[in-house]
């Protein structure tokens, strides 16, 4: 097997090898013609799609909602009819721009000029591929893999898209957060002098579970429950907790070279939490021997924890979604608190950003690469708990193991399937097999 390093890992793959880059030197135009709007395209109508509309909506630009397609009919109504209550005047999609279905994202990217990608995760690369191919600007929430060939896959459109001068948008929305953004400044201007620790952590009571109906195939199923199946969501550690992952390689504007940790399901242990763990707790070693503490869980009832801390050579810091920040010196005295007075949302302020730069004919993001790569943080953290093995960063970029279905169709089964009983099955440490890494 070819050994891959983080030097030559995205030019590991050939599947992009398709993708034309004649004709796209310049910026995509998104104002040409009589009308002047920006057209938007959802692909995923779920809450998170529906919301990222929404910001789209009030970003201050002339914007308009022309397609959604979703793998469900029902997730397209539910989301057009809330949209059109209040957005009504942004909102032009006849039924003949609604698709339905596993393929109905190419037919949708063809009406926009902006694509919104909101489906479950592991759909992501395969539609940010089609986005780049037929040159679309993109915002795409986060993660953007859930494996990393899926990884692969993402940086090499990525790489097509810089060269098409697309705009690329994640939703690891710290990014865009004042806070985060004066306290990471300060941080690498040396205010409290080199990073040598961190803890950051998403500790929380879990999310939704859907009970199986009668006549569902496994594939809906799994589709509808989609946040327990490692090829549509990649486990909490990856969908959820990539968000503190970014942070850490942000502050130490780096990726660490080894990952090692320990995980189990300890408390959401029936079948309908599939085949996920509900705790993570991974360390992150660094070239320069700094190591990040991370802890991630889904247990109900007990205290819960979404921020991030630091530890440098003159000071520390604290910095939360709460729009919280605060730095202090060797000695203890606070150096630095950041007054959020007046902080845009930073939902929203990521599409005001995005749809600024495109209004203007400006490329000016190319998210995409920072956020595949702590994706690839946090698969490579669930691998290392799956196993129970110090995962080496360069050794796992050499896995070829596609989690996604050979078929995607109702009647088709995933890769991954329950046994007489209802269970999945689930990775225990120090027994390898292949559907976990």
């Amino acid at each position: 097997m070819k050994e891959f390093n983080r030097r030559d890992f995205i030019k590991s793959s050939s599947i992009m090898a398709g993708i034309s880059l004649t004709g796209t030197a310049s910026i995509p135009s998104v104002l040409s013609g009589v009308d002047d709007h920006i057209k938007i395209a959802l692909i995923g109508c779920g809450g998170r799609g529906t919301g990222a509309v929404v910001n789209a909506f009030e970003s201050g630009q002339r914007v308009k909602l022309v397609a959604m397609a979703d793998a469900f009919q029902e997730n397209i109504k539910t989301s057009y009819d809330n949209l059109l209550k209040k957005y009504g005047d942004k909102i032009d999609v006849p039924d003949s721009r609604k698709y339905v279905g596993f393929d109905a994202y190419k037919s949708a990217i063809q009406d926009a000029d902006v694509v919104i990608l909101t489906t479950p995760p592991g759909f992501r690369p395969l539609h940010f591929e089609e986005v780049v191919r037929q040159g679309k600007h993109a915002f795409l929430e986060k993660p953007v893999a859930v494996d990393i060939p899926g990884v692969r896959r993402v940086l090499e459109a990525a790489k097509v898209a810089k060269q098409k001068k697309l705009n690329v948008v994640v939703g690891l929305q710290r990014r865009f957060q004042n806070n985060y953004k004066e306290a990471v400044k300060r941080i690498h201007d040396g205010l409290i002098g080199n990073v040598v620790a961190g803890q950051v952590y998403w500790n929380s009571g879990g999310v939704w579970v859907r009970p199986r109906e009668p006549q569902q195939t496994e594939m809906e199923y799994q589709m509808r429950n989609w946040y327990y199946f490692n090829w549509l969501c990649g486990d909490h550690i990856v969908e959820q907790h990539v968000h503190q992952l970014d942070v850490a390689n942000w502050i130490k504007q780096k990726y660490p070279v080894s990952i090692q940790g320990t995980g189990s399901r300890a408390h959401r242990t029936g079948k309908e939490y599939g085949e996920i763990y509900d705790n993570f707790a991974i360390e992150l070693t660094y070239d320069d021997g700094s190591v990040m503490y991370s802890q991630c869980r889904h247990f109900e009832g007990i205290h819960n924890r979404v921020d991030e801390t630091f530890q440098a050579t003159r000071g520390r810091a604290y910095i939360s979604a709460g729009n919280q920040a605060i730095l202090w010196d060797d000695k203890g005295n606070e150096i630095f608190r950041h007054n959020a007075k007046g902080d845009p949302n930073p939902y929203a302020q990521e599409h005001v950003e995005l749809f600024d730069a495109i209004a203007k004919g400006e490329h000016r993001f190319q998210d995409i690469e920072f956020s595949a790569y702590s994706t690839l943080t946090g698969i490579i953290g669930r691998l290392a708990c799956y196993t129970g093995k110090v995962i080496n960063w360069d050794q796992a970029l050499q896995s070829n193991i596609d989690l996604s279905p050979d078929v995607y169709a109702w009647t088709a089964n995933p890769k991954v399937l329950p046994d007489e009983n209802g269970f999945y099955p689930v990775a225990k440490p120090g027994i390898v097999t292949e559907p976990f890494i």
